[in-house]
């Protein structure tokens, strides 16, 4: 079947081609400098608490549904690819060129402001903690009332502009008798060795981690409020084939255009180009429509997909969004 479409900024404009309906979001690692201390004096070891919080908050937003949210390895990926360092990363500017090569609406980034027992001798950088580390034996079970508090503040950075688009804060609490910050874990047996999996019952059934499932429930339910600051982004996808192998295509076209694993895209070859006789100028192209392909890999220039369709495709066919 033949169809006339209009090239350039006429097709773009009179019939958009859309990608995808959510915004995408990517979760930087929290910044917990301010809160180092007492993370060492708690689990006695210095921990990366901004990592799991980051993943916690991932799991947040994927179980709630208003942001597609990135997968964890991708990020990564490309954070060891651009070789960013943790400081960069908590810049705006930075985590806007992040975003960038990712090919998300914003990136969400923020800092542990409080993690531990709430005391009033205690700043939110923990100072004075460890003599209550020695004086209620932190894991053990003690004589007392421990309350474990937990703040994060966190913001969402627009990755065309680096513009802070919303910036929220989350408070989590849990209070018991006769336990400890990591007491009641249900057999916790203390986070000194090895990393810390603050996903895992055994920390979520502690009062610390009751506290921080709670601070990211509260971050996690204000960034959502926030989706509707994020502009409406339509996402175009206009390439062609570099590679056609026994079904599998590889296209030159990636998430810097917003593709991602599982969009599909229509797979075309160009037949008659319609010129301006005046002007030479292109005015229409005829096109065969030859199938569509289904998006299984994708890094930031090219991607790989599953072929589908009654031609074979070859090397310079165009691949476009499906309108």
């Amino acid at each position: 079947m033949r169809r006339f479409c209009v090239c350039g900024l006429i097709l773009i404009v009179s019939a958009p081609w859309v990608l995808a309906q959510k915004k995408r979001v990517a979760v930087l690692d929290f910044d917990f400098a301010t809160v180092q201390s007492s993370v060492a004096a708690i689990f006695g070891s210095n921990q990366d608490v901004g990592k799991g919080i980051a993943d916690m908050m991932v799991t947040k937003l994927v179980t709630d549904g208003t942001y597609s949210v990135i997968e964890r390895k991708a990020l990564d990926k490309i954070l060891n690819e651009q070789n960013f360092s943790n400081s960069d990363r908590a810049d705006a500017s930075s985590a806007a060129k992040i975003g960038k090569i990712l090919g998300v609406d914003a990136i969400i980034i923020g800092s542990i402001t409080q993690f531990g027992r709430d005391d009033k001798n205690i700043s939110a950088a923990g100072s004075g903690f460890g003599r209550y580390a020695g004086r209620y034996g932190l894991g053990g079970v003690g004589k007392h009332d421990a309350k474990a508090v937990v703040g994060i503040s966190a913001r969402m950075v627009d990755t065309n502009t680096g513009e802070i688009l919303a910036a929220v804060t989350g408070h989590g609490e849990s209070k018991r008798s006769g336990t400890s910050l990591l007491g009641g874990g249900g057999g916790w047996g203390g986070g000194g060795g090895g990393g810390l999996d603050m996903g895992s019952s055994n920390f979520g059934n502690t009062i610390l981690g009751e506290a921080v499932n709670s601070a990211v429930n509260d971050t996690g339910a204000k960034l959502e409020d926030q989706s509707g600051r994020l502009p409406t982004r339509v996402v175009h996808v206009d390439g062609l084939v570099a590679d056609a192998t026994n079904g599998t295509l590889i296209m030159n076209v990636g998430s810097s255009t917003g593709l991602k694993v599982g969009d599909q895209l229509q797979v075309e070859r160009v037949g008659r180009v319609i010129k301006d006789p005046s002007t030479g100028k292109v005015l229409r192209k005829v096109e065969t429509k030859l199938g569509t392909v289904t998006i299984t890999q994708v890094d930031s220039t090219s991607s790989v997909g599953t072929y589908n369709g009654s031609d074979a495709p070859k090397v310079g066919d165009a691949v476009h969004s499906i309108q």
